[in-house]
């Protein structure tokens, strides 16, 4: 096969051209973009940047402190095995108990025995607070005295409820009080707030406040006969 001429290449035959070289593909990381610089996972420490390291670093001292104080208070809770502290309103007497002109007038006294089941366990009693209600209305609040008791310990706690308070009730109460006069009893009942630390060995715990529930139904006496026999009740523990 014969040369071919190019009459504008001036006769000079260069061949076929030749393609330009292609550029090497480069692997690289744009800086400010996400995904690089810092390895941070909450159970590690290689961060490039120092405050994230630092944030990452107490976050495990804080979470490993919060695990072992939890083994603890496990371990404490499963040797001890603290048991609710008992209360029976033992005694109860009414000897005034009317409404006049939207005005209670009432004198009760109570005699109360507090359990403290535990082996191991001694309780502070640091504030007892009685409140005594009347179809949801609170007529007189008393605080007792506070006490220590001992492991596997029974104490007996007085409250005295006299005076005179403002109440304010509705047909429907006013209907339930004329019964209850009617009958003799009265249905009251007597809440108790504590504020108690209980006592391991050497170790003292934090303050809790349980509350203690009575629903009593207490005859009424009269010239020192009362109207029924006052049966002893076992009231609720809640430690909210």
């Amino acid at each position: 096969m014969g040369e071919t001429k190019q009459p504008h290449l001036n006769g000079a035959y260069y061949g076929p051209s030749i393609p330009p070289p292609s550029k090497p593909s480069k692997s690289y990381h744009r800086p400010g973009r996400g995904g690089g610089g810092c390895c941070c996972n909450p159970f590690t420490c290689c961060c490039g940047c120092l405050m994230n390291c630092l944030c990452t670093c107490i976050c495990q001292i804080v979470f490993t402190i919060l695990i072992v104080v939890g083994i603890i208070v496990l371990v404490l809770w499963l040797v001890f095995r603290p048991n609710a502290v008992k209360f029976h309103v033992n005694e109860a007497s009414l000897t005034e108990f009317n409404i006049n002109n939207n005005t209670l007038h009432y004198n009760l006294a109570l005699n109360l025995t507090i359990r403290n089941p535990n082996k191991r366990i001694g309780i502070y009693y640091d504030r007892i607070e009685a409140r005594a209600f009347y179809q949801g209305q609170r007529f007189s609040t008393v605080d007792l005295q506070k006490f220590y008791q001992g492991k596997k310990n029974t104490s007996n706690v007085s409250a005295e409820f006299k005076g005179s308070q403002l109440v304010l009730l509705g047909a429907n109460e006013m209907s339930k009080y004329n019964e209850d006069r009617t009958a003799g009893k009265y249905d009251i009942d007597i809440k108790l707030y504590l504020r108690i630390r209980m006592k391991f060995a050497f170790v003292k715990s934090t303050r809790v406040k349980p509350k203690i529930d009575c629903d009593l139904k207490i005859p009424l006496s009269s010239n020192g006969t009362a109207s029924g026999a006052y049966e002893p009740t076992r009231c609720d523990f809640d430690w909210r």
